[in-house]
């Protein structure tokens, strides 16, 4: 068939959509291409896919939802397309209909175990990777019906012990219901559980609803049938979903005679349908006795490989030595724990940024996320995931998950480095040949230092961060590569001192193009902020040139680039306290948040515990964070809706806040907050890994004014200088083992 390959096909198709009244996509595609700079990747395949079936669910949803509005719905669909809420986005143009305004989903689960079931903001449980979901309704006798997606008022919340469970409590006047849901192990086998509790002022139905839907949109059921001992349903060809108890009366739908909500009340029952549509739909109904608690728990087995045995006390065994912290703040103790929790659930093997839209790898948020493991003390979970990373390299030595990105091979060596560091453990002999190999990779790929462009010696043009705008020259890739050769070098040093030589000129030749870049955009722009490539002007894309100082900290913490590039995103680029994102994403983003936040307290800048606060503050009540929050409804509007990456620096700002590695020293408490020490209550943080061994510290304040800090340390070599630095009180530097100071506040304290 090589000869196809010579047929005219551009005229071909040119001719043919000329011919049907369409726009010449050739001559559209050429266009789109002239706003980007020429690249050898247009946009990785990978994110094409997952855009094509994003967008394909959208297409199925704007055919069913818009003519179906009597059918009970998710959440974000009851707000999205209801004119009298804020979430209302008209429809009049959209080929897709999407959620944008409500992507909020908690993950539960249970260690190592891949499947990671999702909960919606009112408690809607989809068992499976973008199958089916589970909800709870009340009806009374009387006809009344409580729906939580159409519920005025509801609660949620997670708790995270003995294992995580999401609560949401909704209720109207005369009835309250109560649905938990949460991954168990059962006979070896993990088990997801959804529970429901209702209470009633008259006699009516406790009733499981199956739905052919999830927190995206539809999600197609062809075939149900009710158990024989009417105990549990069989949906398609997935596990059977198992109640607790007999279902006393039974109905199911298809989608030519509407939702079964609408038929809950028939005297006649079916146990079986059949929907070529795939909008079957079943409820099972249990009764309730008028002021008496009725509970209901369905019941199924989660997909999970034979040959890995699952641990009884995983989540004990999981936590036990982890990083813990104690602080007076309810709510930041529990977005911490929440989100080491959200560490382990999506570390079974890889580790994936999201539970649902973004359950797949990429280098760039495994990085983060591994560097969170590390700091949290789930080595054992960061290991693993490691092991995985040489199986993704190409023979020439690019690390790839996605085509086109170029930032890849510096994440992956730094993540190596920072590895060996917080572990003290040397990479074994294997790595040496992808180590060698990824570095070699970031030589070839520079440009000519010679070329007289603003982009000399710089990495090509590429898609990188997809925030950061279309392909381009961007500082973000640059500043990885930077750090991944300074990596090598590290990770040579002793083993091959020719090599660690070798990668370590190669990052000088490599910083030195870089800022003779930087330096022609300072004058162009006429201040030192960096841009995102030497092409643009300052914009939101700029976030992604903070890489020079967090995490990879290439220059010191008051590099005038740096700190002029955080003023004007603070200045330009900040909605309601948080970074607003404007490319692609258009909502806040808590994980972007951050890495501002990082930048200010490692230059000693009291502004960044604002920007923890209002991290904090625009959290779900789960803990968690999407993407991308929309400014107006608080809810997400991007990506994932429980999106790891975010709970991973979560983990590292508050790390950072107690601990951090500034050279050859140790940072102390530089980032507790005031208000904590003046709640006159003992602070912990530890046993906290570091480059130099791992810490324990304990925050005294005393009556009067003064704080005794503590410190306990394992050193893996002489002690570090160490800096306490605690805020409002006369900084110190030491050394040694362990010890303890009594701190004096300074006189501008209060």
């Amino acid at each position: 068939m090589t000869w196809m390959k010579w047929l005219p096909w551009r005229f071909v198709i040119r001719h043919v959509a000329r011919r049907q009244g369409f726009l010449d996509p050739i001559a559209l595609l050429s266009r789109l291409h002239g706003f980007a700079q020429p690249s050898e990747v247009g946009e990785p395949i990978e994110l094409l896919r997952a855009g094509v079936v994003f967008h394909a669910r959208g297409l199925i949803n704007s055919r069913v939802i818009q003519h179906n509005l009597d059918w009970v719905w998710p959440y974000w669909v009851e707000r999205q397309f209801d004119p009298r809420d804020p979430a209302f986005i008209p429809r009049a143009f959209s080929i897709t209909h999407v959620n944008l305004t409500h992507r909020n989903w908690t993950a539960i689960g249970y260690p190592d175990v891949d499947e990671l079931p999702i909960v919606d903001p009112r408690g809607l449980l989809t068992p499976q990777l973008d199958g089916f979901s589970l909800d709870g309704w009340l009806l009374t006798e009387d006809g009344r019906c409580l729906l939580p997606s159409r519920a005025a008022t509801c609660r949620q919340y997670q708790d995270l012990t003995p294992q995580p469970t999401i609560t949401t409590e909704t209720g109207e006047p005369g009835m309250a219901l109560t649905s938990r849901a949460w991954v168990e192990l059962d006979a070896g086998s993990p088990v997801c559980k959804l529970r429901l509790t209702a209470r009633s002022d008259s006699d009516g139905w406790v009733v499981l609803a199956l739905r052919p839907q999830n927190p995206e949109g539809v999600s197609f059921i062809n075939e149900v049938r009710l158990l024989a001992d009417r105990d549990g349903w069989q949906v398609d060809d997935a596990p059977e979903v198992r109640f607790s108890q007999p279902a006393e009366q039974h109905h199911v739908s298809d989608y030519g005679n509407g939702d079964v909500h609408i038929h809950l009340q028939d005297r006649e029952e079916q146990t079986e349908v059949r929907c070529d549509v795939g909008l079957a739909t079943a409820a099972a109904l249990f009764p309730v006795k008028a002021g008496e608690a009725a509970e209901i728990t369905a019941s199924m087995v989660l997909p999970q490989d034979q040959a890995t045995s699952l641990d009884a006390e995983a989540w004990q065994h999981t936590c036990r030595h982890r990083c813990r912290l104690e602080c007076p703040e309810p709510r930041y103790q529990f977005l911490y724990d929440a989100a080491v929790t959200s560490l382990v659930l999506h570390s079974p093997d890889d580790v994936y940024p999201g539970p649902y839209t973004y359950k797949r790898f990429w280098f760039r948020d495994a990085a983060f996320i591994i560097h969170a493991l590390l700091c949290a003390g789930l080595t054992d979970r960061a290991e693993r995931a490691l092991k995985r990373f040489p199986e993704r390299q190409t023979p020439l030595g690019y690390f790839r998950s996605q085509e086109g990105e170029w930032d890849a091979n510096g994440e992956v060596l730094w993540i190596l480095r920072r590895y060996t560091e917080l572990t003290g453990r040397d990479l074994p002999s294997q790595w040496h040949g992808p180590l060698q190999r990824g570095a070699r990779w970031i030589i070839r790929k520079r440009l000519d230092d010679s070329l007289d462009a603003p982009h000399a010696g710089l990495l090509p043009p590429g898609f990188s961060a997809e925030h950061l705008g279309p392909n381009d020259y961007y500082f973000w890739d640059d500043f990885w590569g930077i750090a991944g050769l300074e990596s090598a070098a590290a990770l040579f040093a002793n083993s091959d001192p020719g090599q660690a030589l070798e990668f370590g000129q190669a990052a000088e030749a490599f910083s030195a193009a870089v800022d003779r870049s930087l330096a022609g955009c300072a004058t162009r722009l006429k201040r030192p902020a960096m841009p995102a490539s030497p092409y643009r002007r300052l914009d939101a894309g700029a976030i992604g040139s903070l890489a020079l100082g967090y995490p990879l900290q290439l220059g010191p913490a008051r590099d005038p680039r740096l700190l002029d590039s955080a003023e004007f995103l603070l200045h330009r680029c900040f909605v309601k306290g948080a970074f607003y994102q404007d490319m692609i994403h258009s909502g806040l983003n808590a994980y972007l948040t951050l890495h501002v936040a990082q930048v200010l307290l490692r230059a000693g800048d009291p502004r960044y515990l604002e920007l923890m606060d209002t991290v904090a503050d625009i959290a779900s009540p789960t803990g968690q964070w999407p993407e991308a929050i929309h400014p107006a409804t608080g809810g997400g509007c991007m990506g994932d809706g429980h999106h790891v990456w975010a709970a991973a620096e979560w983990v590292l700002m508050l790390r950072n806040c107690f601990v951090r590695e500034e050279g050859h020293s140790l940072v102390l408490g530089a980032g507790i907050p005031a208000r904590w020490l003046a709640a006159g209550q003992p602070i912990r943080f530890g046993p906290a890994p570091t480059s130099f061994g791992p810490v324990s510290l304990s925050i005294r304040p005393r009556p009067g004014g003064e704080t005794r800090i503590e410190w306990r340390a394992e050193w893996r070599g002489p002690p570090p200088p160490l800096e306490i630095r605690l805020p409002g009180f006369e900084a110190v530097t030491t050394s040694g083992e362990s010890g303890d100071l009594l701190l004096n506040p300074t006189e501008a304290s209060p």
